[in-house]
Parts: C-alpha cells; structure tokens; sequence
C-alpha cells in the first residue's frame, strides 16, 4: 500500500491564524514536485464553501501550491482521478461524510490515496481518513448512510484531544468517552491527538509530530502518552 497520509488535528493555532502552525510540515510533505491541490470542503457547514476554499486557497498559495475545490468541478470523479494531492478540510465530520457518500467520492478517494496520491486532513478530514467516525467529538447533524469512512488507516482518530476538565463539570471527560468506545470496539486503538499535533503516515510508518505528546488508548490499558520521538508504527498493525 502506497499510502501517504498527514492527519492534523486542527487548522487554527491560539492565535487563530488558519494552517500557520503547519506549513513547514506541510511543503515537507507534499515536496517540489506537486503543485497544486484539491480542496474537499464539505465538512463546512456555517461557512459557505466557496468562501471555505478562497480561505483554503490563500494558504496553500502562501505555501506554494495552488488549489482547486472540488464543490466547483464540473465533473468530481474525474477531479480526484487527476488529482496530484487531496486535501480534507475540518467542519462537521457528519456533514462531511454524508456528502462524500452521497457524491460517490468515498471510493475513489480512497482508491487514489491507497494508489500514492498525499492525503493531507485536518480536524474531521482527519477523522474522515479512519476506518469510521465514531471516535469524533461533532454533533451528528446530519445522518449519513453509514459511520464508515475512508478507512486509509486501520486505528481511529480524536482530534482536539484534551484532558482539561473544568472545576465542577460533572459529564464525561475524553478519555471516559474514549475508553467507552474501547469496550464496544475492543479490537482498535484510538489515538487523542491535541491542538498542534499532527500524524504523517509513509506506507507503513507512522510518525508523531509537532511539539508535545499525544495519548493512545487501546483496550485492557491504560492511555499511554507518545512522544514524536516514537515510533508509531504499531498502530498500522490491526
């Protein structure tokens, strides 16, 4: 499998500034040699899409890339079956899976990816890339045909993982929903991954990056942190 995955967890950085955090991790992955990228917005709900891309699209410019949306292709199949890199943008992870199945681009997305096409997911667009969303911290606004997803990697994503729990809040804390999931999906691993962390998948490496840790759950454990100087690759091995 020829796959190449970058999984961040979110776009904005505290300052609010939109994929400034990773633009270095980001021409590292895609290279010299791409230059351009198809934008999937759909996971966009209070923001129109083609405000969604223009954002998307001053960002990848900055970077070098230029970037189309596939919302405004006049044939979408065709789009992906020519595209040299596919980016997901974060929203609704609901609203997002709902469109590509009803678009019919589930398929051909992962059939790209698993082919060699960069990946490259933020937020729901990395949820997305997981075999389902249901490890996904968003309101199922919309019911799609299926929880399955992508499927590009065989172990779940939370992003905007964190173990912040406010003095006197009495619901569940991330890692008591997680755990929760683990008893109902004992076979697979879930990796919290918090603001400004990101995963990048290189055919069957994985490695962590950015600066700090992320937590991996897995049933019969106790979460454990990781570090970018791990490797990560067991989490390929189902």
């Amino acid at each position: 499998m020829n796959r190449r995955l970058l999984l961040l967890s979110n776009s904005r950085d505290a300052e609010g500034r939109f994929l400034h955090h990773p633009r270095r991790q980001i021409r590292a992955f895609l290279g010299g040699r791409i230059r351009s990228v198809l934008f999937v917005p759909f996971a966009g709900v209070t923001t129109p899409w083609d405000a969604y891309a223009e954002l998307a699209r001053a960002a990848f410019a900055e970077m070098g890339y230029a970037l189309e949306s596939i919302h405004a292709a006049e044939d979408r199949l065709a789009a992906i079956r020519n595209v040299e890199a596919i980016v997901v943008g974060g929203g609704n992870t609901f609203h997002l899976l709902s469109h590509l199945h009803e678009t019919g681009l589930l398929d051909v997305i992962r059939e790209r990816v698993n082919a060699g096409v960069p990946y490259i997911g933020w937020s729901a667009g990395s949820v997305v890339a997981c075999p389902t969303i249901r490890t996904t911290n968003d309101m199922p606004i919309i019911e799609p045909r299926s929880l399955a997803a992508l499927g590009l990697v065989p172990f779940q994503v939370n992003a905007h993982y964190t173990d912040f729990h406010p003095p006197g809040f009495q619901g569940e804390t991330r890692a008591q929903r997680l755990s929760e999931f683990l008893v109902v999906n004992p076979d697979v691993r879930v990796v919290g991954l918090p603001e400004g962390m990101m995963l990048q998948v290189e055919r069957d490496r994985v490695a962590l990056l950015g600066e700090g840790s992320a937590k991996v759950f897995a049933s019969g454990r106790a979460p454990r942190d990781v570090l970018p100087s791990e490797s990560l690759d067991f989490l390929l091995r189902a």
